[in-house]
């Protein structure tokens, strides 16, 4: 049986360590460069996984700063 797609894989395992407490809000995750290296994939898949995390709202993006499991009363900012 093939592989499923790594970004799918990583999704799974991100929203699954925080509906089950192992990541906490405002905790932040790795890096995409950690999350590749971790995964054996390349960055693309990586980010394509982590914008639909935010894209539901389970994690948040800071510039510069790093990507965080979104706090419960964080604001949700969705692009117009």
């Amino acid at each position: 049986m093939p592989r499923p797609p790594v970004y799918r894989e990583i999704i799974k395992d991100i929203r699954t360590a925080i509906e089950t407490g192992q990541l906490k809000p405002g905790e932040r995750l790795p890096t995409i460069a950690q999350l590749a290296e971790q995964y054996g994939a390349s960055a693309t898949p990586v980010k394509f996984a982590m914008r639909i995390l935010e894209e539901s709202g389970l994690i948040e993006t800071w510039q510069g700063r790093g990507m965080f499991v979104r706090r419960p009363d964080a604001e949700v900012h969705v692009a117009e």
